[in-house]
This record gives structure tokens, C-alpha cells and sequence, in this order.
């Protein structure tokens, strides 16, 4: 069987009681120190949301609400923000932090915003999923690129 194990966490006052489903080929856990540790094709959806990882660590408060998602090695991902924009993209490392509804990327970041046509390339980026501002740096050596589809209303005028 491909995926070993399959756990499915229903997680009350977890933005809004919605279910959060996590598939891994393993999977470790410390309750004591608030620690889950998924590996091995790992892929994690919520709502409209999804997160694929080779390992992600998922730390929980004594609660067991999650306060942090921890995602490294071969990141892809899905999006959506409460305005309906919905992003695609990859990245070396990524942080979720449910309580700010932020996601920080990190390391060869390639974010596309679908609906818009917007792509943001860079070493750290950060979405906020409620508000839907990003902010994005460059490495020392590399700028942040940003690329627009624009119409050419020049087109329109000539006809």
C-alpha cells in the first residue's frame, strides 16, 4: 500500500471545527511535548487547502489546537484566502501558522496567484490568508520577481 497510515484529526474552535485530514507514508508522535511528525509523501487538506511535503511537523498547544505547521522537502501547495483568491506554488520550507491564518515560504519560492495571473519568485514570502497581503524579500544576490499579465489597451484603442 502506498500511504502506511491515514489519520484523520477533527480539531474543535481549529478555524471553525473544519476537518483537517493528513495522509503520510509514517507518522511519530510526542503529546507530552505537543509534537506530530509525519513522513513520506505527506499531504495534508483542509477546506480548500492543501500542503504536500516529504516531512511535516505539526506542533500543538496543550489544548491540542495546532499552533504551527512545519513543511520541508519538496513543498507544493494550494491556497485559497477568505476573498476567494486561490494560490499554487512551490517552496523549500513552509510555516503555517493557523492562528495568524499566515503562510511564510521559504527558499526557491514560487508563488502563483491563479485567479489574477500574478507570480511572486523569491527566498520569503509571506501570505496572510484573511487579509490576502503578501510581502516577499530577495536573497543578497537574487531580487524578488514579480510577474503581471497585462492587457494591452493599446490593441483596443487602434480598432
Amino acid at each position: 500500500m502506498k500511504y502506511i497510515f491515514i489519520i484523520t484529526i477533527f480539531l474543535t474552535n481549529f478555524l471553525f471545527a473544519q476537518e483537517l485530514k493528513v495522509i503520510a507514508d509514517s507518522f511519530e508522535a510526542d503529546q507530552s511535548k505537543g509534537l506530530s511528525i509525519f513522513e513520506g509523501h505527506v499531504n495534508i487538506i483542509k477546506k480548500n487547502d492543501e500542503l504536500n511535503a516529504s516531512k511535516i511537523t505539526i506542533y500543538t498547544d496543550e489544548k491540542n489546537q495546532p499552533t504551527m505547521f512545519i513543511a520541508l522537502g519538496n513543498v507544493s501547495f494550494t491556497i485559497q484566502t477568505q476573498e476567494g483568491a486561490i494560490y499554487r506554488g512551490t517552496a523549500g520550507k513552509v510555516v503555517y501558522l493557523p492562528k495568524e491564518s499566515e503562510y511564510h515560504f521559504y527558499k526557491n519560492v514560487y508563488l502563483q496567484q491563479v485567479d489574477e495571473k500574478k507570480e511572486i519568485q523569491g527566498d520569503e514570502v509571506i501570505l496572510n490568508t484573511v487579509n490576502g497581503k503578501a510581502h516577499a524579500k530577495g536573497l543578497k544576490t537574487e531580487p524578488v520577481i514579480m510577474i503581471f499579465n497585462i492587457a494591452d489597451d493599446t490593441k483596443e484603442e487602434n480598432k
